[in-house]
C-alpha cells in the first residue's frame, strides 16, 4: 500500500497525510518508499515535517518519528497528541472505534487513582469520587462511575462513556466537557455520547 502517506509541499512545512485505517506495518512499508523521496528535498532545507491523518497511537509516532529522523535531520511534528487528555488535542478527530484494543482493570478505583490507556477502558468495578479513568477510545464502568471520565482522549467524538450509574461532577468525550448538575447526578444516567457537539446522558 505504497499509496498510504502522500507528501505535500508547503512554504513553511512539508506534509505527510497518513491515510485512516492503514496499519502500522503498511506505514512501516510506505514509508520506506516515500522517505527516499523526502530526502531529496532536503539538501541544505530544513523545512518541517508535519504529519497529520490518522490519530496515530503512541508506537506509531515513535515509529514514524524514527524512521524520518534517521534518514533527514529534520524536526517532526504531529497532529496527534503524544500525551492522553483534553490540553493534548489539537483536533477532534472521528475515528471508527466498534472494534478497539482493550484494557481491563479488576476491582474498583479509589480516590487519587488514575488509569490511562490508549484504547478502550473497562474497569470491573466502580470509579469512586476523586479517581480518573482517561481512555483513547471508550470507557466502560461494570459499577457506579462517580469519579472523572474522559473517552476518546485523543479527539474522537464517537467514543462513549458507559456505567451501571454515571454520577460523576464531569465527564469528557474529546474536547467537550459537560459538568453535571445535582439533579443530573440523581438521575439514573447510564450512558453518554456526543451529538451535534454536545454529550447527551440517557
Amino acid at each position: 500500500m505504497n499509496n498510504c502517506v502522500s507528501i505535500v509541499l508547503g512554504k513553511e512545512e512539508i506534509t505527510l497525510k497518513i491515510k485512516e485505517n492503514v496499519t502500522k506495518e503498511e506505514i512501516e512499508e510506505c514509508l520506506k518508499v516515500k522517505i527516499p523521496e523526502l530526502k531529496k528535498l532536503y539538501q541544505n532545507e530544513k523545512t518541517p515535517i508535519f504529519v497529520t491523518g490518522k490519530v496515530l497511537k503512541n508506537k506509531e509516532i515513535d515509529l514514524v518519528k524514527e524512521m524520518i529522523q534517521k534518514e533527514i535531520d529534520v524536526e517532526v511534528e504531529f497532529d496527534s497528541p503524544k500525551v492522553l487528555g483534553l490540553h493534548g488535542i489539537r483536533k477532534a478527530f472521528s475515528e471508527e472505534i466498534q472494534s478497539s484494543e482493550t484494557k481491563f482493570h479488576k476491582g474498583s478505583l479509589r480516590s487519587g487513582s488514575k488509569v490511562e490507556y490508549e484504547g478502550s477502558i473497562v474497569v470491573i468495578g466502580d470509579v469512586n469520587a476523586g479517581a480518573e479513568v482517561i481512555a483513547g477510545e471508550n470507557v466502560v464502568v461494570l459499577g457506579n462511575l462517580r469519579g472523572v471520565a474522559h473517552a476518546g482522549a485523543k479527539g474522537n467524538k464517537k467514543a462513549i462513556i458507559a456505567a451501571a450509574k454515571i454520577e460523576s461532577p464531569q465527564i469528557r468525550i474529546a474536547n467537550i466537557v459537560k459538568e453535571l448538575e445535582k439533579n443530573e447526578e440523581e438521575n439514573k444516567r447510564e450512558y453518554a455520547y456526543v451529538e451535534e457537539n454536545e454529550i447527551i446522558l440517557e
